[in-house]
């Protein structure tokens, strides 16, 4: 699956697989009405863009949302709200939530239920994160590729995300969340040099 994900920039996640799945999509200008499944971590500008998601989205679209989250115009589609720590089935795929928040800064509470995502297809777990410090839950993943936040500032930076990536040790990891907003580009080369030499690290942003 890993030659089946982009990044459109940042934390805009797209696998373009038997089923059309978008995570927190954003800055999406081509209109493509193409979205089988809309992933949204939480509410912020550039995780939950309404505009990018006018573009992708179509009538029998899917969004799944953590269940605090509100906005009138999903309300319109069909929603699956989901709180943190549980398994749902979404158009037979088996989708894991894993609480995503930040433990030493304010910007993202554990109290606010905002999630990130392990869903499996084709028998691999891909495990998006979210924003997301290195927590008791993450630490605990098991997932074949992981997309995590490195840029630091309201996530982990390059150093921590490679501690939980070490400590996890997926098959593939894919950095996100730099080079745009908050972090520079190079901490995409600066975070693989971390890394067990096992992991193989594509870097989609550059």
């Amino acid at each position: 699956m890993k030659d089946k994900i982009s990044i459109n920039l940042h934390s805009s996640i797209k696998v373009n697989g038997e089923k059309i799945i978008y995570f927190d999509p954003y800055k999406i200008e081509e209109k493509c009405s193409d979205a089988d499944i809309i992933f949204i971590t939480h509410d912020h500008y550039d995780h939950l863009d309404i505009a990018s998601i006018k573009n992708i989205i179509k009538d029998t679209t899917i969004i799944v949302i953590p269940e605090t989250l509100s906005c009138e115009y999903l309300d319109n589609y069909k929603c699956i709200r989901v709180v943190p720590n549980q398994i749902y089935n979404i158009l037979n795929y088996e989708v894991q939530t894993i609480a995503s928040y930040n433990v030493n800064k304010s910007f993202h509470p554990k109290e606010n239920g905002w999630v990130g995502y392990i869903v499996t297809i084709n028998d691999e777990k891909i495990y998006v994160a979210g924003d997301t410090d290195i927590t008791p839950e993450n630490k605990k993943v098991k997932c074949d590729i992981a997309l995590v936040p490195i840029g630091g500032t309201f996530t982990m930076s390059y150093n921590e995300a490679a501690e939980l990536i070490n400590t996890i040790k997926p098959k593939v990891v894919i950095p996100t969340h730099y080079g745009l907003i908050v972090g520079d580009k190079s901490d995409g080369e600066n975070f693989k040099k971390l890394l067990d030499k096992k992991i193989e690290c594509i870097l989609l942003i550059k």
